[in-house]
């Protein structure tokens, strides 16, 4: 009983134990995702910069979003391909809740673009003769900037409330990287206060970001389907299939992870899976749907690739 009150100040990252062929053939795996990753995510945001054709919102936000899918992934994966390769990974409590702001904080800014991003296409189609004014280079920036500093300003309460927790052995906890769950089911003393305030605190914001890009696109949606042309419909239909696929995608995962409690040892092996696929899967798609579904990104692609074969 003793050794269960022994308060730590390191845990050991369960990671997910298999064999050693395996675990080669996982680490291969998610190393050439993430080197994908970063590919496609550094391409859009060059291309953005570089063609004057994209010198649009929708596209400044994309890039963006990019650059936080970039610090997103890169905030979860290191430890990751630790576990894999080391047969014992360990994390400091300092270097846990460092992990865990920054995850948390790419991870709220990715949000609040796709928000913006819904609310730009939503003034795109439904308000075409005022989104030049509404959407122009001053708000742009100005909306950009209220992103990024909401990411990095908003998760700092929760990374306070769980810096205040102590820990206790056996410290090993069943994650490849620290999250809000894991962390909490090995507090020495369980303060549920807590818990459901960080619960309530990450759920109020996922839903409501939630809540306000699904209204924006029904009434997208109610204005494409009220334009008389078949070609206007499928247009405008063409600019929102990607960031509804993305807002799906994305939504689906976190919602399921943050959205409610979950501290049986069961939920934590789902969890883990769940948070694999949004953490390392979910950024390598998105620059899929963004470039080959868009005849914008793809033309700019190719004018990229014969000015550099001259």
């Amino acid at each position: 009983m003793e050794e269960n009150h022994t308060v730590v100040t390191e845990f050991e990252l369960l990671g997910f134990p298999t064999s050693p062929e395996l675990q080669i053939i996982l680490l291969l795996l998610f190393l050439t995702m993430y080197i994908l990753t970063l590919t496609g995510n550094l391409l859009i945001i060059f291309l953005v910069v570089c063609d004057h054709n994209l010198h649009k919102p929708m596209y400044f936000f994309i890039s963006n979003f990019s650059a936080a899918e970039i610090g997103f992934t890169t905030s979860a994966v290191p430890k990751l391909y630790s576990s894999l390769i080391m047969i014992k990974t360990t994390i400091s409590l300092n270097g846990c809740l460092t992990q865990l702001y920054f995850f948390f904080a790419f991870g709220v800014t990715e949000v609040a673009f796709l928000t913006i991003m819904s609310i730009d296409r939503y003034l795109a189609i439904c308000k075409p003769l005022h989104y030049s004014s509404l959407m122009n280079t001053r708000t742009c920036t100005a909306l950009v900037i209220f992103c990024w500093i909401t990411g990095f300003f908003w998760i700092v309460i929760l990374i306070a409330l769980v810096s205040q927790l102590a820990f206790c052995t056996p410290n090993v906890m069943n994650h490849f990287l620290c999250d809000t769950s894991p962390l909490f089911a090995l507090a020495c003393i369980r303060s549920y206060t807590t818990e459901l305030f960080c619960y309530s605190f990450t759920s109020t914001m996922i839903l409501f970001s939630f809540g306000l890009t699904c209204t924006s696109y029904v009434f997208i949606i109610r204005t494409i389907l009220m334009t008389p042309s078949t070609t206007g419909r499928q247009k405008a239909f063409s600019t929102c299939t990607s960031h509804i696929t993305v807002v799906a995608i994305y939504y689906g995962s976190i919602i399921f992870m943050y959205v409610r409690t979950a501290n049986s040892e069961a939920s934590l092996d789902k969890d883990k899976v769940i948070a694999l696929f949004y953490s390392v899967v979910t950024p390598l798609i998105n620059p899929l749907i963004y470039s080959l579904r868009n005849k914008d990104v793809i033309k700019a692609l190719k004018k990229a690739i014969q000015y550099k074969a001259k």
